[in-house]
């Protein structure tokens, strides 16, 4: 019979089990839908910017070649009114008619679609006497429309969108004036890591695209009469044309998931594709986002989930093992009481001789139960004291790190106020208004001192982009300028080459130079010979930076602990022993390291950094 209750409760347990494992999917499921219609609002709204700055490029030349097709020269050219000199002037003025236009080329044909003259005729492949007949640009003008087409050139192999208009004279088509435009910038503009967007001509064929290993591929196979079609137009010479490896998981409202894949080598990954039609060029644009967003989001709430049953499950546990241990410290109390009555009314009636000792050691027995009763309380509150304590500890490590942020930035502030209200008293408003924007930076640092701290105290990629090295210098220097002007200090800056960049965040590598100036400025006050040297240069691939100093050095019993929290060789109140640390996890977290080197009894921090 009382296997009858054991398995009620495993039916209750896998019952229970059940019910949890499908919430748990069902969350993620809406979580997953949610966090993709998201995504895809992100991806609509530049999909519409992308179409709306691409039409405005067409649309700023869309009617330059009509109005130049009126020209008089132009026209009296095409009868066979001019000679060469006048060649000579129209090639001179389509030139300048391209320069003033930004465009790429202008040229104008006869209507057998040679080139009579062009902007390029002083370059080295110039299209003077080239025949474009082919082309459809040329073909469509010819029959009284304006011609737009895209393609490569042959002569130039450079990109470019085509317009072209007749040019008539008493109703008959004498040429076509056509100019062609650059559109390369719309790629440069628009790409983003986790977003790619590209534009396939009514074939399929991707001609612009932010991913440049995309270019001139297509988005599905290619039939035989497209691409025989494409080859007698010579629109994309010397293109493999090949299709990308995609094919569709997903399909809804938003938009299709797909698996894509560009390469035999390459790992599949899985895009939102979105795709409008630009009905003024006869192009589609599509915007393809990396949905590892909404996966890694997805992947931390199963993450958090999970630990706030396991965590549930753990607490229940506790909580039952506690009852129990209630239940049996009763039971025995309970046994232990009536065991003592039992043994007190035996021996009391017995001899009365030993009622005595029977007193003394029920008094005893009560007296030890009083004191573990005193002893699990002091526990407890000897627990509750170490809880509260590690509390006060983190906040006081907490804080330290602030004060300790701050500290620089509030004195440049107070610095530049103070100049800039000696500036507004003297009338020169040009010094003041200067030292207000050195104020408005420094705040501007000062409020990215938090997202420092966070950082700090877990991991974070931060964003990295290329940073010039001697301008970071610069301004880490420029907010130690007030401490540096009140003393003998010696700064040399030594880049090679100048130009020198790196491949980090630019407040965050600031912040690594101003702790190292400080902690140099430390070290040298009071020596006879107060020098800081900070050089950049090249070394294996990477950049160095390194900051040294004339001080008295650092003494061998305290190398191994100069990266520890609040560790400091410091006087009382001149430093808290978090610089070094803090500055260690930035360069962390910019892939970078620092090591300290013998300096001729000086210090030398040398930081290592991924060159851009």
């Amino acid at each position: 019979m009382k296997s009858i209750p054991r398995i009620n409760y495993f039916i209750a347990l896998s019952v229970y089990l059940v019910v949890i494992a499908w919430n748990i999917w069902w969350t993620f499921t809406w979580l997953y839908h949610q966090r993709l219609q998201d995504l895809a609002e992100e991806g609509a709204s530049r999909l519409e910017l992308y179409m709306t700055y691409l039409q405005g490029v067409l649309e700023k030349y869309e009617h330059l070649p009509e109005l130049l097709a009126n020209d008089r020269i132009l026209i009296d050219l095409l009868n066979g009114h001019l000679g060469a000199n006048e060649i000579d002037f129209l090639n001179q003025y389509l030139e300048k008619i391209n320069r003033i236009s930004h465009a790429s080329d202008t040229y104008l044909m006869n209507s057998e679609g040679l080139t009579i003259a062009a902007s390029n005729w002083q370059e080295p492949a110039p299209f003077v006497g080239q025949n474009f007949s082919y082309r459809p640009y040329f073909q469509q003008a010819m029959q009284g429309r304006l011609g737009k087409y895209f393609a490569l050139g042959n002569t130039s192999s450079v990109r470019g969108y085509y317009f072209a208009y007749p040019v008539r004279h008493k109703e008959k088509i004498l040429g076509v004036l056509s100019i062609k435009i650059n559109i390369d910038t719309v790629e440069h503009n628009w790409g983003r890591e986790e977003q790619t967007f590209l534009v396939t001509d009514p074939d399929g064929v991707i001609f612009l695209s932010t991913n440049q290993n995309w270019r001139f591929r297509t988005l599905a196979p290619l039939t035989e009469s497209a691409h025989q079609r494409i080859t007698d137009s010579r629109r994309y010479p010397n293109a493999s044309l090949t299709a990308l490896k995609m094919f569709t998981e997903e399909s809804n409202d938003s938009g299709r998931i797909i698996q894509l894949s560009t390469s035999p080598h390459e790992k599949t990954r899985e895009y939102l594709l979105q795709t409008k039609t630009m009905e003024q060029a006869g192009w589609n644009v599509h915007i393809f986002t990396d949905t590892w967003r909404v996966e890694r989001f997805v992947f931390f709430v199963f993450i958090a989930m999970n630990a706030v049953l396991a965590l549930s499950v753990l607490l229940s546990l506790l909580f039952k093992q506690r009852r129990q241990r209630i239940n049996d410290l009763k039971c025995f109390e309970e046994q232990s009481r009536k065991v003592l009555q039992e043994a007190n009314e035996r021996l009391e009636t017995r001899v009365t001789e030993r009622t005595q000792e029977l007193t003394e050691a029920n008094t005893m027995l009560r007296k030890e139960i009083e004191d573990r009763k005193r002893m699990e309380i002091a526990l407890r509150n000897t627990r509750s004291e170490l809880t509260h304590a590690a509390k006060m500890a983190a906040l006081g490590q907490m804080s330290a790190g602030i004060s300790h942020e701050l500290n620089q930035p509030l004195a440049a502030i107070r610095s530049y106020s103070d100049n800039g209200r000696l500036f507004l008293e003297k009338g020169r408003f040009d010094e003041a208004m200067w030292n207000l924007e050195q104020i408005s930076e420094l705040t501007e640092r000062m409020a990215q001192i938090g997202v420092q701290l966070r950082q700090f105290s877990r991991k974070s990629s931060g964003q990295l982009s290329k940073v010039p090295l001697h301008g970071v210098i610069d301004g880490a220097l420029e907010i130690l300028n007030p401490i540096l002007r009140k003393s003998d200090v010696w700064v040399k800056v030594v880049i090679d080459p100048p130009e020198l960049d790196v491949r980090a965040n630019h407040v965050l590598l600031q912040q690594v130079i101003v702790n190292l100036v400080s902690n140099a400025l430390h070290a040298v006050e009071g020596m006879p010979h107060q020098e800081i040297k900070i050089r950049g240069y090249r070394q294996e691939g990477k950049v160095l930076l390194s900051v040294a100093d004339s001080g008295p050095g650092i003494s061998p019993e305290h190398l191994p602990h100069i990266f520890e929290p609040f560790y400091t060789t410091k006087q009382s109140g001149q430093g808290l022993g978090l610089g070094l640390t803090i500055t260690e996890r930035i360069l962390h977290e910019m892939n970078g390291a620092i090591r300290v080197m013998e300096n001729n009894g000086g210090a030398k921090f040398v930081c290592t950094l991924e060159e851009a």
